[in-house]
């Protein structure tokens, strides 16, 4: 089972960047050293692990955020499917915008090795495919987000004052070469049991079509923590045959405690 299904779902069906203006405030939601990985698993059976860390590095002589995404599967499935993916986000600490993004995959035998450098001034990404040995420009919207600072934005920006439970937003992001726009439906808050106890959570349902992956329309559910940090607590997509599930199973350094009801 090809832990990048998870892994984008994770990330990308979180991007939101709205239609409407966001009501922007810098609130401290994460921070050099934060550490959340996840267990993703299909029905009683483990499958793979995720991971995302966060670091301060210097690039270009300016001090970012650096974000490093490791994916592989685990125990039998790698008996079967062998993954091995590595994600890389440099961003800037106060918009979030990325500068500078790599993505090194291999899914049983299909491997994509790319880096791309964006320019958010003159709105352009400078895509360097290193498998293939090609470079190429995008222009990109303003502010656009990569794979993985997409999570970051979200998290640092986003008031659930600014959306209604059942709402609809556009969703932008410049993923694997290209400008890409999603819908994303906010469905209120809900308490899910985790390893950790119960936790109240923002869920969200990207837009997703019967395809020869998903069961169909609203396949994949989110589920983020409705606390100060809104971390991935849960993803799980509906597949054609039973569902796969990524299930936050560690973390360390978060800005402030998990919040977990006692009742």
């Amino acid at each position: 089972m090809k832990i990048n299904l998870l892994l984008l779902s994770l990330i990308f069906s979180c991007n939101l960047i709205f239609s409407q203006n966001i009501n922007v405030e810098s609130i401290n939601r994460f921070d050099t050293g934060e550490l959340l990985e996840y267990r993703l698993h299909y029905g009683i059976f483990n499958t793979s692990y995720a991971s995302l860390k966060l670091n301060n590095v210097i690039l270009d002589n300016k001090s970012v955020y650096h974000a490093a995404g490791y994916g592989k599967t685990t125990g039998l499935a790698r008996l079967f499917f062998k993954v091995e993916d590595y994600y890389d986000s440099y961003f800037d600490t106060s918009s979030i915008n990325p500068l500078f993004f790599k993505r090194n995959i291999d899914e049983g035998g299909y491997t994509k090795n790319l880096e791309i450098v964006f320019d958010q001034e003159e709105q352009m990404a400078y895509i360097n495919n290193i498998k293939e040995n090609k470079r190429s420009e995008v222009k990109t919207a303003a502010n656009s987000q990569d794979l993985i600072s997409s999570l970051y934005y979200l998290r640092k920006f986003f008031k659930k004052e600014d959306i209604k439970e059942n709402e609809y937003f556009n969703i932008n992001m410049f993923y694997d070469s290209k400008n890409r726009f999603f819908e994303l439906q906010y469905l209120g808050t809900e308490v899910i049991r985790t390893r950790f106890g119960k936790i109240e959570c923002l869920k969200f349902k990207p837009t997703t079509k019967r395809s020869r992956i998903f069961r169909g329309e609203g396949s994949i559910t989110i589920w983020l923590s409705n606390d100060q940090n809104r971390i991935p607590v849960r993803i799980q997509a509906d597949l054609l045959i039973g569902s796969i599930k990524a299930d936050l199973n560690n973390f360390d350094g978060l800005i402030k405690p998990l919040v977990v009801k006692t009742n």
